[in-house]
């Protein structure tokens, strides 16, 4: 054996061992910390999110219709108990009777998911250009969509009686879609109304339901510690590629467990050598320090680029995640407008779908997420794989650092503009085109401005066979738009920039 080749298999074993040997977290923030945002995640860029389970069965109002429902007297405005009840609380006693003979457990047997196809699903979200997919492990009524080895309270024992996050799994990587979980269960402590009567109280149901407590106390150490473990159970038996946890998580008597669950997740993922993602949620207690977990808005976004990746999910229903008989929603556009504005800004969006109790996925909800996937087969270019520009963009419409702010914006104009990047193509996001105007100023582009250092070379529109004239200016890149109708969603506008001088301020070597 020559030399050559005896070094090239020292090496690889070198870098084997190197990886074998990869070191492992601890569940401390010093550790995690160490962690690393996958390339896959910051490419995606676009995930579903699938709210579903026992609530769809009343389907009034939204998914805490558990919670609601026990609510016979509510607060007002200012935190004062009043007696007005619940809307779900009157809805209840109207069509289902009194809660002490119809309790929510009832729900469970009429949740069949006799329509579910979990192929159906995913052959759906890949049109709609989604690359990966998040069911709903455990909602806050803690009915697991799993195959649990922890509770009986599982769609495998009870309801459809199938295996439903393991078939989505199944699926979803069969067609080489990234696969996630969510847990909402540590929120469950401030779930259940605990009053004398309620099937809440029944020590047959106690496994359910927990044992009574005052739902705005913190976390019982036992309680905690059933979360741990259920969780563990989740993680081991179904590897996802993330793990998306809700605001439960993040309350500050999870502290020890947090940093327990995060380190066991990162460390099967080096053992399964799978490159995993774990989303947390910020709130007035900062849960996780910036880098040692991916960061998800809840139904908001950002006002800036932000360095580290983050994400947003957000429904197509805006405040209703679960499906109900008013599910209302906004027209494709506007979901697509806000998956450029989060992607602009080093994000990705998860958004969310809600099928009926029997695993239909409304056609008003079908036809948004294929006309998100018609968009992206035309204007992927500018959203997969890409990172965010100088910029994010121009004009007077911005995001509010505010949790659901979405359901509050006005959207967009059309002086609004997002861009992205990838190498030397910047794509310039035109938000709502407007089909009379003649040119389309970009400020980042202008001579004086110094955003820019490359000369543009080209530019295009992504999906139109047309020629356009430009000019540089002081202050602005002026492009001339062609005649013809545009359309009104986002149009996209492929800027190429000269190739960056090599070997900037490299000295001579010797």
């Amino acid at each position: 054996m020559n030399k050559k080749n005896l070094f090239s298999i020292i090496a690889l074993l070198i870098l084997g061992h190197a990886g074998f040997c990869q070191e492992r977290y601890a569940p401390d923030w010093t550790s995690l910390k160490n962690y690393r945002t996958p390339e896959w995640f910051r490419d995606a860029k676009f995930g579903i999110f699938i709210h579903w389970g026992p609530t769809t069965v009343p389907a009034f109002e939204s998914e805490w219709y558990g919670y609601h429902m026990h609510k016979k007297n509510t607060k007002d405005a200012a935190g004062n108990p009043t007696d007005k009840p619940s809307k779900a609380y009157k809805y209840h006693i109207e069509n289902y009777g009194p809660l002490e003979k119809y309790g929510y457990t009832k729900f469970i047997p009429q949740f069949k998911a006799k329509r579910f196809d979990a192929e159906q699903w995913i052959d759906l979200f890949v049109e709609a250009g989604a690359r990966y997919v998040v069911p709903v492990g455990e909602h806050c009524d803690g009915f697991a969509m799993y195959r649990s080895n922890i509770t009986r309270w599982n769609a495998v024992n009870m309801g459809p009686k199938r295996d439903i996050v393991g078939e989505l799994f199944a699926a979803a990587r069969n067609k080489g879609l990234k696969v996630g979980m969510s847990s909402h269960y540590a929120y469950g402590w401030h779930w259940w109304t605990y009053e004398k009567g309620y099937e809440t109280m029944d020590p047959k149901l106690k496994d359910f339901y927990g044992a009574a407590h005052d739902p705005w106390s913190p976390a019982a150490p036992d309680f905690i510690e059933h979360w741990y473990v259920r969780t563990m159970d989740m993680m081991q038996h179904y590897r996802p590629d993330l793990f998306w946890f809700d605001l439960g998580f993040s309350e500050p008597e999870y502290e020890n467990h947090r940093k327990k669950v995060i380190a066991n997740y990162y460390n099967q993922g080096i053992e399964n050598n799978q490159e995993v993602v774990l989303n947390y949620k910020n709130i007035d207690y900062k849960p996780v320090p910036d880098g040692a977990a991916v960061l998800d808005v809840e139904s908001g976004k950002l006002d800036r680029i932000r360095e580290l990746p983050w994400q947003t999910d957000m429904s197509l229903g805006g405040w209703r995640w679960g499906w109900t008989n008013n599910y209302e929603m906004r027209p494709a556009e506007a979901y697509i407008q806000d998956l450029v504005d989060i992607v602009s800004k080093n994000g990705c969006l998860l958004l969310n779908v809600a099928p009926d109790k029997e695993g239909r996925i409304s056609e008003g909800q079908v036809s948004i997420l294929k006309q998100i996937g018609t968009w992206l087969r035309v204007h992927g270019e500018g959203i997969y794989g890409t990172r965010p520009f100088t910029v994010f963009g121009q004009g007077p419409t911005n995001a509010k650092l505010v949790l659901h702010g979405n359901t509050k914006e006005q959207g967009f104009t059309s002086r609004d503009i997002r861009y992205t990047r990838k190498g030397q193509q910047v794509y310039a996001f035109w938000l709502k085109a407007e089909e009379a105007q003649e040119f389309l100023s970009l400020s980042a582009f202008g001579s004086e401005n110094h955003i820019v250092q490359e000369p543009v070379r080209t530019i295009s529109i992504l999906g139109k066979d047309v020629t356009l004239d430009w000019e540089v200016q002081k202050d602005r890149l002026l492009i001339r738009l062609p005649k013809g109708n545009l359309g009104k969603k986002p149009i996209a506008f492929r800027i190429t920039l000269e190739e960056r001088p090599p070997d900037i301020l490299k000295t001579k070597s010797e």
